[in-house]
């Protein structure tokens, strides 16, 4: 059985192990050791990484008791090596499971809800609970949580006796079995866990609730702990600066001045698509006047209900059918029109000249036509036959 270090000391960078075996499978190796500091993926963490003398580790699990670590290269059975964690992993990872643990204890203590859903990677870190919680309440909860910090509140693993297990009130999912490790965090939690975690809360640094949804009848909270929430705030209060330059407002004012510009740029937005629709009802009118047979107009404009009525007023203006087509080369979207024609016993035509895909009525039919500009020009250039 592999002596699980990680248990006894969570900052165990480097340790000696013996290989007891050692497994080619689909992606690398599968070895295991007589002793370990490398934790397996577990209760919503990753697993460490790192290194094993000259092999790297990949991934580490546990399966039927058996903690295996994945590896690029072959060890041989029986040799003695150098095992070497990515420690600044493993510290991010205890930091933000450690303030996952206040965090969660405030919750259950306050409101009752429980933990059901905790993951924790390499960018983010999610927390589910069986109850809805406001922006209001979390503000209450973070506050709290980061005062836990302040208080330097020391943070102890230990095996209880199974008796005294039996008394005590700790939170954990259901379902445990075997020996019960317990992770109690001054008088803020006291919960079942098998991961590293900080030995003290000053070590946390900060907890940060960033965003939270409705989910399954409770809430997912996501959030970030330690040198995760300080990089996060750098990053936003660069952004925000950044916009508030942008935008000329003070950084508090961002928000109110992004709605103003929207609000501004909606105004500008309708006013230059009537233009626009104005534009093409115009052009289309005075080219029809000297207009004997059809009419085809490339359009700028996109607004389909727009085209139609350009299309219907070029029709008017025509003897034969004013076609209007607006998007790309080789991938148009079509609106023929006509006045004098009935269309809907022409669409067949329509069809097969212009491999048009779509329908309409005999005033009116428009649909797609994936031809090149140059094609579409020549067809109607020619007169439509009946």
């Amino acid at each position: 059985m592999t002596k699980r270090i990680f248990d006894e000391d969570a900052y165990r960078r480097e340790f000696t192990a013996t290989v007891l075996a050692c497994k080619q499978t689909e992606g690398g190796f599968f070895v295991t050791l007589d002793a370990t500091a490398f934790f397996p993926e577990e209760g919503g963490q990753y697993a460490d990484t790192g290194t094993l003398g000259d092999a790297h580790v990949i991934d580490v699990q546990e399966r039927d008791g058996v903690i295996l670590h994945r590896t690029d290269a072959a060890l041989a059975v029986g040799r003695t090596v150098e095992g070497r964690l990515d420690f600044a992993a493993r510290f991010d990872r205890m930091q933000n499971h450690s303030g996952e643990h206040i965090v969660s204890g405030i919750v259950f203590r306050r409101y009752g809800f429980h933990n059901v859903g905790f993951h924790l990677n390499d960018e983010d870190m999610t927390m589910d609970f069986d109850g809805v919680l406001t922006r209001e309440q979390l503000d209450e909860i973070e506050d709290e949580a980061n005062r836990a910090i302040f208080e330097n509140l020391p943070v102890t693993a230990y095996y209880p006796a199974e008796e005294t297990l039996a008394t005590l009130p700790f939170r954990a999912k259901d379902g445990l079995s075997g020996r019960v490790r317990l992770v109690q965090i001054g008088d803020v939690d006291l919960c079942a866990c098998c991961a590293p975690h900080v030995a003290s809360t000053g070590e946390i640094g900060l907890i940060k609730l960033l965003d939270f949804i409705h989910y399954k009848g409770g809430v997912r909270i996501h959030a970030a702990c330690g040198m995760r929430a300080l990089v996060d705030y750098r990053t936003k209060c660069r952004e925000i600066t950044a916009v508030s330059r942008l935008l000329s407002v003070p950084q508090n004012e961002c928000a109110e001045g992004t709605r103003r510009l929207q609000t501004e740029l909606g105004e500008r937005k309708m006013a230059a698509a009537a233009y626009l629709r104005a534009l093409t009802e115009a052009e289309i009118g005075a080219l029809a006047e000297n207009q004997a047979g059809n009419l085809v107009y490339f359009s700028a404009e996109t607004d389909a209900n727009a085209l139609r009525r350009a299309a219907l007023i070029g029709a008017s203006r025509v003897q034969g059918v004013c076609a209007v087509l607006y998007g790309k080369e080789g991938d148009f979207r079509a609106m023929i029109a006509s006045a004098h024609l009935p269309l809907k016993e022409r669409l067949a035509y329509f069809r097969e000249g212009l491999s048009l895909r779509g329908g309409g009525n005999d005033e009116l039919i428009q649909g797609s036509v994936p031809m090149p500009r140059a094609e579409i020009e020549a067809f109607f250039a020619q007169p439509i036959v009946d």
